[in-house]
């Protein structure tokens, strides 16, 4: 069992100002209502090529991130074949291994499977992300001297692990997803981007 996929990541939630989560600490509200998505610019599993594709996790995490427990929905790219959706779910269930599986096994319950039309885009370290009918956020990145975008580096979380995150805000994020008994319709909440490469 063997991966390799390299791509970019937008995350946004409900915390505010910088997510908690990524340095250990608990979300502002006790608990966390995010959205994690990966597009795969190239990759493969199994010699499954993924690459163009989009995964994401609408989450539930009852408390500290650490601590696993968290409720998800699933959404595959409805551009994936059956094989390519099976190879994709093998990694992001922990069942390939590898740094992903990590993350995995901080999953408590799945709730659904969905096969949902993306809307991915990146262009100058601004994001816009659409799941389906589920989920819209719109993500900007924080700047500093030189209007270089803020990173955040060697936290004790990450949802792409070796690779720096750019913090940011989401102008807008809007979730609902009653399986998890979230309905959100936020400004200016935390928001994450960067690149990744997973490999096992």
């Amino acid at each position: 069992m063997a991966y390799t996929l390299e791509g970019r990541l937008l995350e946004v939630c409900n915390c505010k100002t910088l997510c908690p989560c990524w340095v250990g600490d608990d979300p502002d509200f006790g608990t966390c209502e995010g959205t994690l998505a990966w597009h795969f610019d190239k990759g493969q599993i199994d010699g499954v090529d993924v690459s163009g594709l989009t995964f994401a996790l609408l989450c539930h995490i009852p408390g500290n991130i650490l601590q696993g427990n968290w409720k998800v929905v699933a959404f595959v790219d409805d551009k994936a074949t059956k094989a390519q959706e099976e190879a994709i779910l093998g990694v992001y269930t922990g069942k390939k291994g590898g740094p992903v599986a990590d993350l995995a096994k901080l999953v408590g319950e799945v709730k659904g499977v969905e096969r949902v039309a993306f809307t991915f885009e990146v262009e100058k370290m601004k994001g816009r992300l659409r799941i389906g009918k589920v989920i819209e956020a719109d993500l900007e990145p924080f700047k500093g001297a030189g209007d270089i975008p803020t990173a955040l580096t060697d936290s004790i979380f990450s949802t792409i692990p070796g690779s720096p995150a750019y913090v940011g805000k989401a102008p807008k994020y809007k979730a609902e997803a009653s399986a998890l008994g979230i309905k959100l319709d936020l400004k200016n909440h935390n928001a994450v981007q960067g690149s990744f490469r997973f490999a096992s």
